[in-house]
């Protein structure tokens, strides 16, 4: 298939090997970005040769996230390396009757190593492509020699079958990760050797670790896969927002932007050279800022998955819940936080009267005045606002710790809790006083 057209098309050819790298996602982020931008096309492509390591639950992870990042391609007809097998062995038999390989007899120095192998026939030349993020790449290919291309006539080797790959399905632009720029050189070779157009290619920086060290699963483990953000409750439109900002930016200090807004303003020659550093913090707070622009019932409908099923099934969840969210929301940067926040037991004393140690409360000189102070707050004020115009005043001559730290400890039997104010708010005025009551009973 020879390619004449001037229409842009790009492909994202994962292997699936394992859960879908984050780094990976970042890659088909820019691809997507790239031909959008460009009214071009995304082909998506399995690399699956590697028999023993793929799997078809990485394949779906793979296409779940892609669709969780709202990258719209066609996934009904998918092309698989390990269905082409003809269409390698035509092209590599080709090459040795044009004598552009030949079958090469080998010494066999270890058990299991192959007496014969395919190999190009190196023209010993400089390489010189255009790389529309780094500029020109001069590479001398003598020193590659007469490289293996193809294991036998039927099983070819990775530069090989990604080459023949993306002259079948009319590639004209390859956006990859920077490590690929060190197999390009020979890829360009097998090119030409197949007769096939050289791509445009852009090869993006690492995502690296707070160190410049590469991001990798020996160091971060799972939260290198999209998987783990997903299941953590980070939202698609944050992560791609991060995303797209790990090595490039389009100028300016906005930092909240759409996949519409990015595509629109989407530059491949602004892509960075250096690496990308991963900043959760800088992840948190986009996904915070999202999190905001949510409408409140679906707010409403992702804390409650959220919450554990035992808080859930507590016979005051309904009444407590409703009065909880606004304080939730705010503290939260992920949906993973509230299952955190119930666990932690901080929202126990709002679905049952804490059980306390008298000694945590160090002071109940000053409960007697808190008492006729809140007997006296009508229930339409019963708020926060309400409770902190009552008491503020002499909770600040008396000593505000010494009012607010017994009241806060009466009502929620613990060292860490939300504000007094809040507490009360959220209980009603009768289990306030009677907490307080309890307390200073104690």
């Amino acid at each position: 298939m020879s390619n004449n057209s001037k229409k842009i098309i790009a492909r994202f050819p994962p292997s699936p090997t394992g859960w879908f790298h984050i780094g990976n996602a970042r890659t088909a982020l820019f691809n997507y970005f790239f031909v959008k931008k460009n009214n071009g096309e995304l082909k998506f492509r399995i690399e699956d040769t590697d028999k023993e390591r793929s799997k078809d639950e990485y394949t779906k992870d793979i296409i779940e996230g892609l669709k969780w990042l709202g990258i719209n391609i066609d996934f009904s007809d998918i092309y698989r390396q390990s269905e082409h097998g003809d269409t390698y062995k035509k092209y590599i038999e080709k090459m040795i009757s044009d004598g552009k390989a030949y079958i090469s007899k080998e010494e066999a120095k270890e058990e299991g190593q192959r007496s014969e192998v395919i190999r190009l026939r190196n023209p010993n030349k400089k390489v010189v492509f255009e790389d529309m993020i780094r500029g020109e790449v001069a590479v001398d290919t003598t020193e590659l020699g007469d490289f293996v291309i193809a294991k036998s006539t039927s099983e070819p080797i990775y530069h090989l079958a990604v080459v023949v790959d993306d002259f079948e399905m009319g590639v004209t632009h390859i956006v990859r990760g920077e490590d690929g720029i060190y197999n390009t050189p020979r890829q360009i070779l097998i090119q030409e050797a197949i007769g096939a157009p050289r791509p445009v290619y852009a090869h993006m920086p690492f995502i690296l670790n707070d160190d410049r060290s590469k991001l990798s699963k020996r160091k971060q483990g799972e939260m290198v896969s999209l998987k783990y953000y997903r299941e953590e409750g980070y939202l698609p439109e944050a992560m791609v927002n991060f995303l797209a900002f790990m090595g490039w930016n389009p100028g300016g200090n906005e930092e909240i932007m759409s996949i519409e807004e990015i595509i629109e303003k989407f530059d491949i020659m602004r892509v960075q050279k250096a690496g990308a550093i991963f900043n959760i913090k800088k992840l948190n707070w986009i996904n915070k800022e999202y999190i905001k622009k949510l409408p409140k019932e679906k707010i409403l409908e992702l804390i409650l998955k959220r919450v554990p099923e035992e808080k859930r099934a507590h016979k005051n969840f309904e009444v407590v819940y409703p009065k909880i969210i606004q304080l939730i929301e705010e503290r939260i940067e992920k949906f993973s936080d509230v299952t955190s926040i119930f666990n932690s037991g901080e929202f126990d004393c709002l679905l049952d009267a804490p059980k306390y140690d008298k000694i945590l409360l160090k002071n109940i000189t000053h409960i007697p005045k808190l008492l006729e102070i809140i007997d006296t707050i009508d229930e339409s004020s019963f708020d926060q606002i309400g409770l902190k115009n009552a008491i503020w005043d002499f909770a600040t001559e008396v000593g505000r710790g010494e009012v607010l730290w017994p009241m806060r400890v009466a009502l929620s039997g613990r060292e860490k809790s939300p504000d007094p104010f809040t507490l009360a708010s959220i209980l009603g005025k009768e289990e306030t006083l009677k907490r307080l009551s309890f307390a200073l009973g104690l």
